[in-house]
């Protein structure tokens, strides 16, 4: 069994495949593996298929997601271990007992509910993109890591 999961993902339109950020997909979502190289056509190509605008968490949203996640880990009794809610992203570090797709569908599904009852988001407006990042993390220096990562590597609060 893993030790924990770091979740990462985004919100709707905001961080498209080659994007010159980085991203990965499923050839590149392994832990030291090196992200999509940018692509302006990829990242147009993706931008044209949005079905909705693109979707930014501002700080009220942004709060909402932080709650619902500590809460959603308190009664499924996970660890939470780091949160960092952005406004175009999410990070978790989290020990559970389920697999990494669950338990990022069960937080983006509840995270959508509360924006949606709070009236940060419409019922129109899509949230999260498609996916997202999924690793095992199999050692406590490897949990230490992504989360000081999740904690200290995201440059300014914004």
């Amino acid at each position: 069994m893993p030790r924990a999961l770091f979740l990462t993902w985004t919100t709707y339109g905001a961080w498209h495949h080659g994007d010159e950020r980085g991203s990965v997909d499923y050839r590149h979502n392994v832990y030291g593996r090196p992200l999509l190289e940018p692509s302006e056509r990829r990242r147009a190509a993706r931008t044209a298929r949005l079905r909705s605008h693109a979707f930014v968490l501002d700080a009220d949203a942004r709060a909402i997601v932080h709650e619902t996640i500590v809460k959603h880990c308190e009664v499924r009794q996970w660890e939470l271990l780091e949160l960092n809610v952005r406004t175009n992203h999410v990070h978790v570090v989290v020990a559970v007992h389920v697999g990494p797709d669950d338990a990022m569908s069960q937080f983006k599904a509840w995270c959508t509910r509360r924006l949606r009852e709070a009236g940060a988001a419409s019922r129109e407006q899509r949230i999260w993109s498609e996916g997202g990042s999924t690793r095992y993390l199999w050692d406590e220096d490897s949990v230490a890591r992504a989360c000081r990562y999740v904690r200290d590597g995201q440059g300014a609060d914004i």
